[in-house]
């Protein structure tokens, strides 16, 4: 037997668009933009000019980390 090497193969980027963040959190278009201008919500990746989309990574990232403010009491 040689020796095998195991590659990694990456996971693709998974993207989220504006409508299935708004189902997932259930909340308005314009809500996001106002987080996002005030802060609170990862910044989106233009990927042309009317489209914008998130990496569902920082998404998932940022609902876990309010999930865990909101049961520390902040």
């Amino acid at each position: 037997m040689g020796n095998a090497t195991q590659q990694t193969v990456p996971h693709p980027t998974q993207f989220y668009r504006l409508p299935s963040i708004k189902q997932k959190f259930q909340v308005s278009g314009s809500t996001i933009w106002s987080w996002i201008k005030q802060g609170k919500f990862p910044r989106g990746i233009k990927i042309s000019d009317n489209v914008t989309v998130w990496e569902s990574q920082a998404i998932e990232r940022w609902a876990a980390d309010r999930i865990a403010a909101s049961q520390a009491g902040k």
